[in-house]
């Protein structure tokens, strides 16, 4: 099967998101300049830079309370800050909570039922208990073709990791296993790893 995006793919759903799979989630928490705490998936999400560590997510439609974006954005682009956190397979109904559409004035992280915890380095919230969290300020925010699409990069100046992920000396995945996005409502956790050498190892 071949089919170009502008003339339709002609199947029950949008095959896209199934094709480019996994992604990792960031799960973006932010606050507003009044302190209102927002708390957000997004699926479109990666590191893209080891020095400084940098990070990207995208954000691919708007709220009617917001002007043409939703409130991570918005919030970003007003305080300049955010943070990711990394998403564990036992978080998984907490972060599909946090999937709804609240209003821009309500508290998420109360909204959601998850605790929070003050960051280090930025003015924002972090999940109190996620495996890992990237403390991050705004580097820019790009306009992309489409209606309401916008990536998002941002510096890590800040990273937390839970205690009981490090093993010898390394961040292991397989404690808290990672929750991936697939296609359509489809979800994979991360349970095992192997590794490969370079061939100029």
């Amino acid at each position: 099967m071949f089919y170009r995006p502008e003339d339709g793919h002609g199947l029950p759903h949008n095959p896209f998101n199934a094709i480019v799979t996994p992604r990792p989630i960031g799960w973006i928490s932010t606050r507003d300049g009044q302190g209102i705490r927002n708390l957000a998936p997004y699926s479109f999400f990666n590191a893209v830079a080891y020095v400084p560590p940098q990070v990207m997510f995208a954000s691919t439609s708007a709220k009617d309370d917001q002007d043409g974006t939703k409130d991570s954005v918005a919030n970003i682009r007003e305080t300049g800050v955010f943070c990711v956190n990394i998403v564990e397979f036992a978080a998984r109904d907490a972060m599909n909570r946090t999937s709804a559409g609240f209003a821009r004035e309500v508290d998420e992280f109360e909204a959601a039922g998850i605790a929070p915890a003050a960051c280090e380095t930025i003015a924002c919230d972090r999940v109190a208990d996620a495996p890992a969290a990237l403390e991050c300020k705004l580097t820019r925010i790009v306009d992309l073709p489409g209606a309401a699409n916008k990536a998002v990069f941002g510096e890590v100046t800040g990273i937390h990791m839970r205690d009981d992920c490090l093993v010898d000396g390394a961040f292991d995945v397989t404690r808290f296993q990672p929750l991936t996005r697939l296609g359509y409502r489809d979800y994979a956790r991360i349970t095992e790893v192997f590794s490969l050498k370079r061939p100029d190892d």
